[in-house]
């Protein structure tokens, strides 16, 4: 199966499942959304008490069908899961159940309703110290274990990693239609007539497109990481390719600044943040300037949250505060 042809829904799913071996036939398969399936066709299916995640490769993307990327995303998914699979020893990543290269499916172990970190930080900005630690040492070990120029080879994933790439270092700083708030509409063309700010980012785009460093997962943002019973899970690498280690750090380190910054709070004040540095350097050897690189990145990161396309949901004010401080980052004043 292969192409449009292979498409799955879930009137066919369950018959899928049987094909696998994973459904007995005679057995109900329930099927319901799971996720915010942005990029994949993603659900879950239920059989008796058993569950798995079905995701779906598609030429359009799920949430942005405007954009349409080759669904080879989901074997580089699948291979840096193989990659990283024996430096997970804390079981950080999902399982993985079965892989379907030629229908373009993934069928993963399913955590349940277990709540997302975006979620656990909007309530508590500083409830995910555990997570970030976690989710930290287990970047660090990937990124010290994958130096071997030879991966890059193996993940020339250049499509998804432009299309990513073009949402975090160009659209933000460049003149857009997308939806602000005036006020932040204004800060934005502030930005967009300074130019500054436009050529620092030019600059890390630059870097982040270089094949070359370790294997990154390439989005460690909040929302891509589940909360289950052993701590931290990290999902969704479909942007997984060989580029700056200090990226996927960087990302991590944003997602885990925003709610505190967006309630006023001080920005180094963060226990996850500064949990999640030591725990980082010690699992990877990292010496402090990839961390001045990474909140580089984590700056990059907070504006295209607050004036690019993929916004975070905070009020004008909190979103001009997580402005001034990512500026401030940037320029160092």
């Amino acid at each position: 199966m292969t192409g449009e042809a292979a498409r799955l829904d879930e009137a066919t799913l369950p018959d899928y499942l049987r094909r696998l071996g994973l459904v007995q036939p005679g057995e109900r398969v329930a099927v319901e959304p799971a996720g915010d399936g942005n990029i994949n066709w993603v659900r879950r299916a239920r059989s008796g008490a058993r569950s798995w995640i079905v995701k779906q490769a598609r030429p359009a993307l799920e949430r942005f069908p405007e954009y349409r990327v080759t669904t080879d995303r989901i074997l580089f998914e699948a291979r840096w899961l193989e990659q990283v699979r024996p430096l997970d020893a804390e079981g950080v990543c999902p399982g993985v159940v079965r892989f379907d290269p030629e229908a373009r499916v993934l069928v993963l172990e399913d955590l349940g309703r277990a709540p997302r970190l975006d979620h656990l930080l909007a309530r508590s900005p500083d409830a995910g110290t555990a997570a970030a630690g976690r989710l930290a040492r287990f970047l660090g070990g990937v990124h010290a274990a994958t130096t071997d120029p030879a991966l890059a080879a193996r993940f020339e994933n250049d499509e998804m990693r432009r299309l990513h790439g073009e949402h975090i270092f160009v659209l933000p700083f460049r003149p857009n239609d997308f939806p602000l708030p005036a006020a932040l509409r204004a800060r934005a063309e502030e930005i967009w007539r300074d130019g500054e700010t436009a050529a620092i980012a030019d600059a890390a785009y630059r870097r982040y497109l270089e094949p070359r460093g370790a294997l990154v997962h390439g989005d460690v943002q909040a929302g891509n990481v589940l909360i289950g019973p052993a701590g931290a899970v990290l999902l969704d690498a479909e942007i997984a390719h060989v580029g700056d280690p200090a990226f996927d750090l960087g990302t991590l380190l944003a997602h885990l600044r925003i709610p505190a910054v967006a309630r006023g709070k001080p920005a180094d004040a963060s226990p996850a943040v500064e949990a999640a540095w030591r725990a980082y350097a010690a699992a990877s050897g990292a010496e402090p300037t990839r961390r001045a690189d990474a909140e580089r990145y984590a700056a990059l990161e907070m504006l295209r949250r607050v004036l690019g396309a993929a916004r975070v949901e905070v009020a004008p004010e909190a979103g001009l505060a997580l402005v001034d401080h990512a500026l401030r980052a940037l320029r160092g004043r």
